[in-house]
C-alpha cells in the first residue's frame, strides 16, 4: 500500500496544487482515465472546504491530504482541524451530521457536489476536526501506460 501525504496552509491558492497531485497519484494507481476530472473536482471541494473552515475559524494548522494507493481501490482523505464543525446535511453523504441553522450554505453545497462527484464518501468528525473520505476504484495493472 503506497501513501503520499500533503500538508498545506489553509490558503486558496494552495488547492490547485493538492488536485494536480491527487490526479497524479490517482492515474500511477490506476484510476480509470474517465474519473479523473472526478477525482480533481472532488479533491477541489474538499479541499476548498477545509480551508474554508480553518479560516473562519482562525486555524493556523495546515490541511491535510493522503492519498493511498491500495490492491483494488485509491482513496483520499482529506482532513480539517477544526473541531466539530459543521459537517454539513448534505443527501446522501454518509456520516454527515446536521448543521447549525445559518451557519454553512457553502459547506452544505461543497458536500453534495463531492457526493455528486464520488460514489464512496464518508464524513466524519470529532473534537480533533473533521475527514472527507474518498475512494475509486482502482486497477494497478493498467497503471503506468
Amino acid at each position: 500500500m503506497a501513501t503520499v501525504e500533503l500538508r498545506f496552509s489553509a490558503q486558496p491558492e494552495h488547492v490547485r496544487t493538492a488536485r494536480l497531485v491527487a490526479a497524479a497519484v490517482a492515474r500511477r494507481a490506476g484510476v480509470d482515465e474517465a474519473a479523473l476530472d472526478e477525482v480533481r473536482l472532488a479533491v477541489g471541494e474538499a479541499c476548498s472546504r477545509a480551508v474554508g473552515l480553518h479560516r473562519s475559524h482562525g486555524i493556523v494548522a495546515p490541511v491535510r491530504v493522503v492519498l493511498t494507493e491500495e490492491e483494488k481501490a485509491f482513496s483520499i482523505e482529506v482532513g480539517d482541524e477544526v473541531p466539530g464543525a459543521g459537517r454539513g446535511a448534505a443527501a446522501g453523504v454518509e456520516g454527515a451530521e446536521p448543521e447549525a441553522e445559518g451557519e454553512g450554505a457553502d459547506d452544505q453545497m461543497g458536500l453534495a457536489v463531492i457526493s455528486g462527484l464520488v460514489d464512496d464518501v464518508e464524513v466524519s468528525s470529532d473534537e480533533d476536526g473533521g475527514v472527507i473520505r474518498m475512494s475509486w476504484p482502482a486497477n494497478p495493472a493498467s497503471a503506468g501506460s
